[in-house]
Parts: C-alpha cells; structure tokens; sequence
C-alpha cells in the first residue's frame, strides 16, 4: 500500500473523509530508499552498509506485514477507532484489547465481535485475571512473573475465559503465561477449542532470543510480540529460526518502555516478516482495568493511536517501503511448529 504525502492531501475532516482521498491514498509508490541516505550520499558520506539479512518468510496470503490496533478496551472505544481508521484511511487487520475477558459483558462482546466482523478484523481479547491483579505481592514486586497466571485457580480462570471468549464467537485470545498457552493449545488440538483460534503471545512475556521464540510457538503461539528494545540484528536472528508471525509495537507504551521506532518500520518489515505493525501510544495514562469512569480518556488514546498508525504509513509510503501489505480481513499464520501432543487426547476422555 502507498499513500499520498500529507501536503498533497486535501485540508481538513471531511476532505480526509472523501472518496476521492480513499482512493488515492495509496497511489504513487515511489522507489525504495532508506531515510535521509541520498542527501548524506551526495554530500560526501560513504554508503550505510546493509549488514542484517532480510526475512525471507511472509504470511500465507503473500503478505509481509499486517497491522494492530493494540488497548481497544470496549464497544465505545472500538467504535471510535473504527470511525477514525475510516476517516484516515488507515488499514487494520487485527484489533486487540487488554484488560481481559472478564472485564466484558456477554452484550459487549457479541457487540464487538459483530463490528469487528462487519469490518474484516480480527479481535483479540486478553485472557484473565493474571497475576498483576492478585493478591500476591510477587506480581508487583517482580515485572517479569507479573503477567502470569498465579496457582492452579487462576490457570483454570483463564481456561474459563477461554471457553467464554471463543462461544460468543471471539477467534483470537491474548495469553501471557506459558502454562495457560500450552494448556489452551492442547484444548484447541483436542477439540475443546474452535479449531481456527489463534494465540497471540503477550508483549508483557516476549521472548528476547531465538530459543524462546522458538519455546513460545511451539508451545502453540500464533503470533508473539517481541519487546521492542530488540535490535534489528536480533530480529534477523529470530527470524533465523522461526516463521512464526511477529508483533512488534512501532510505537511503545511508557510501562514498556516508551520506544518510538517509527523511521525503522520499513526495516522492521524488511528484516522481521511476517510482521504485525502494532500502532502504540507513548505518554498516556495507564487505563489497565478499563471501566465506564476512564472511557472518555480510553476513547481519546484510541484515536491517537489510529492517528499514529497513518504517520507510519505516510513513513512507509515516502520511502517506497510501503508495499507488501496482506489483504484486509487476512488472520491466519501459516504452518508453525508445535510441541508433540500425545496427552492431547486425555483431554476428551
């Protein structure tokens, strides 16, 4: 996809709105090029060299990278973020949420899942309560076990989320615990879980090196966010490993991090395809467990963060980098890895 630079676009809501602005939006991909490299070429400076490999791997639909509207934390959100992807022609494939299923009505998430429907986007929906909300001092006391499911109540917690999310028709859950992951793969492998789930691993767990990469999809991840601090090189040395797709916030919350990668989206896709783009928001107010009385703060992040999304597609779009992207409505991951699962069937005796 290509998009037209800002100052050839028309001013102002409506405009950005038209049919005439949605239909060029993408048109006139100019070539390749990496940021700022001609002018330092002419000038004198000796050319970058290009040391870290490129993926050679894609999503099935030939894709090299999808999108991700991460903190949609509600019907009212999502409608918000709906209203302004449309406004600023900004493509979304997957639209996830962070405070839990349990944080939903049943009303809400039919009501989400219909709107995601209706638009060709796959939701995905946290999986709790983890143990950042237990009573246990170790979760705050210790970012890393924060995520995780504590004992073996929160564990069959989280498989009740599960079941839930998945019968009101929810086909991607956001998991931050290996046990829960190897748990709900061996659900989904059994039967006890739509065959067509997915599991997306959490940026709260994300595996920093080749072999836990590797651990997580066979453990049965679907995608797995990488923390964002990871280097180009060390995403070229995943990708060395495992095809399995990547999520990658461009733009990073403060509590991870606040990272702000957005010049590097083009070699993110280059060296980390298959890849989601995940349109993150740095300087916000924490809004993790969402409810009525932050809904005004969570609608306004929302829109920023579609916001946000346009500035890395006009990025990718003035340096050429913008093609590749998967078709609207793509989910699926491919063929990965997983571990044997000979106990699978003890599940359905």
């Amino acid at each position: 996809m290509t998009s037209t630079p800002i100052n050839d676009r028309p001013d102002g809501a409506d405009a950005l709105a038209s049919d005439s602005y949605a239909a060029n939006a993408y048109a006139h991909r100019p070539a390749a090029r990496r940021p700022g490299e001609h002018a330092l070429e002419d000038l004198g400076f000796p050319p970058s060299a290009e040391t870290v490999p490129s993926s050679a791997h894609a999503f099935p639909d030939g894709g090299t990278w999808r999108t991700e509207l991460p903190s949609c934390e509600g019907p009212a959100v999502l409608e918000a973020v709906l209203a302004e992807s449309a406004r600023l022609a900004v493509p979304l494939h997957r639209i996830s949420q962070g405070s839990g299923v349990w944080m939903l009505t049943d009303a809400e998430i039919i009501q989400m899942v219909a709107a995601c429907d209706e638009n060709d986007i796959e939701l995905c929906l946290f999986l709790g309560p983890r143990g950042t909300w237990d009573p246990g001092a170790g979760g705050r006391a210790y970012l890393a076990s924060g995520p995780r499911a504590r004992g073996r109540d929160q564990l069959a917690q989280c498989v009740e989320e599960a079941e839930r999310a998945t019968a009101l028709g929810v086909r991607c859950l956001l998991v931050a615990d290996e046990g829960v992951l190897w748990t709900l793969h061996k659900m989904r492998a059994a039967g006890r879980l739509p065959a067509d789930t997915t599991f997306k691993v959490s940026a709260l767990v994300g595996p920093v090196n080749p072999a836990s990469y590797a651990v997580w999809e066979q453990l049965g991840g679907d995608s797995l966010n990488v923390p964002s601090d990871l280097t180009l090189a060390q995403i070229a040395e995943i990708r060395a490993v495992s095809t399995a797709p990547m999520d990658f916030y461009v733009e990073t919350p403060d509590d991870l991090g606040g990272f702000v990668r957005m010049y590097e989206a083009a070699e993110l896709i280059r060296c980390g395809a298959p890849i989601y783009l995940k349109f993150g928001l740095r300087n916000a107010a924490p809004i993790y467990p969402m409810g009525r009385h932050l809904n005004a703060l969570a609608v306004e992040s929302g829109r920023e963060r579609v916001r946000r999304g346009r500035l890395v597609l006009d990025l990718l779009a003035r340096l050429g980098a913008d093609g590749g992207m998967s078709p609207l409505g793509s989910r699926t991951p491919g063929p990965l890895r997983r571990f044997p699962l000979a106990e699978a069937a003890a599940l359905t005796t």
